[in-house]
């Protein structure tokens, strides 16, 4: 059994992983139908936002590293699919 807070911790990250996989799809299909290189590299942003969420929780339960550690890892997936997205909106 775990405690409240650990609880909640792992519902908001449930919750955060479907609202990422579900506006990558969003975006793949869009970029499907329009075959627009912007979309395409959107979709590669929000995927690698996404991983690092779900890696920063399957890091966090299933392995001994520490938290900063995942964070930091977290981190970084979260600031790569950004740099991602905004490149997807500039160029």
């Amino acid at each position: 059994m775990v405690d409240f807070w650990t609880g909640t911790l792992i519902a908001a990250r449930i919750a955060v992983l479907l609202l990422g996989l579900a506006t990558t799809a969003i975006s793949f299909r869009a970029y499907r139908r329009t075959n627009a290189r912007y979309l395409r590299d959107a979709t590669l942003g929000f995927g690698v936002m996404t991983f690092g969420v779900f890696v920063e929780g399957a890091l966090y339960q299933l392995t001994p590293i520490g938290l900063t550690h995942v964070h930091i890892i977290e981190s970084v997936a979260i600031g790569l699919g950004f740099v991602i997205l905004l490149r997807s909106f500039l160029w």
